[in-house]
């Protein structure tokens, strides 16, 4: 069998996994949409679709680490290819734990609206973190489609920005309980949401790093920001 006939396989391999992928890209997007409406209008109905949703991202991340596990065995890549399966791999769980945050949001949502607390409580001041992570995690399915490593820097700075609106929320609402003791547990509630939109903006960022590491061959993990910078340039 020819090189060419091996390459030919495996981008068609490849090109169904990538297809396969994206689908599970499209759903945890819609996931993460859904649960960001239930939040802002706190709907229970949104809030439901967004937790049935969950199990058909656990089936796909199942099925794509077994076509991933079954295209190593037969193809057996190496350099660029394997980093590019690795990088599948890892995005394909940083999708399934995104689908986990926003289920998070979508329980929490349900909570609170059973409570009764929903008109008492800072919903509107999570608004800038909740459209950045949001952006981030398109962001970075975009980027990792095009495999464009000036966008991954990018989002990976933008994800600081969650992190200090992250920081500056739960200020707020520490002071927003000592106000009221009797808003205590649904603020702790809130809190709940607002550690799970920032850990969608981190699996976005983890999202960005794959890319880098496909294309330069560099892991940037917990690497400086500098550096990364001139790894990418």
């Amino acid at each position: 069998m020819s090189d060419k006939h091996l390459s030919t396989q495996f981008d068609a391999d490849l090109n169904a996994l990538s297809a396969r992928l994206m689908e599970m890209a499209g759903l945890v997007e819609a996931q993460t949409r859904d649960a960001i409406e239930a939040l802002t209008h706190f709907n229970n109905e949104v809030a439901d679709r967004v937790i049935e949703a969950e199990e058909r991202v656990n089936a796909m991340e199942v099925q794509i680490d077994r076509e991933l596990n079954s295209i190593i065995g037969r193809r057996q890549p190496t350099a660029r290819d394997l980093r590019l399966l690795m990088a599948i791999s890892r995005m394909t769980a940083n999708l399934e734990r995104a689908g986990d945050e926003a289920q998070k949001i979508a329980r929490m949502v349900k909570s609170m609206i059973a409570s009764g607390s929903t008109r008492s409580l800072p919903v509107r001041e999570l608004h800038v973190a909740v459209e950045l992570a949001a952006g981030l995690l398109r962001k970075s399915l975009d980027a990792f489609a095009r495999l464009d490593t000036q966008a991954a820097v990018a989002i990976l700075k933008e994800d600081d920005l969650i992190d200090r609106e992250f920081g500056g929320f739960v200020r707020k609402l520490v002071t927003y309980m000592m106000e009221d003791p009797r808003m205590i547990s649904p603020s702790l509630d809130l809190l709940f949401v607002a550690k799970a939109i920032e850990r969608i903006g981190d699996h976005a960022k983890n999202i960005a790093e794959s890319i880098i590491y496909v294309v330069k061959g560099t892991d940037v993990r917990h690497t400086p920001m500098d550096q990364i910078e001139s790894v990418v340039n």
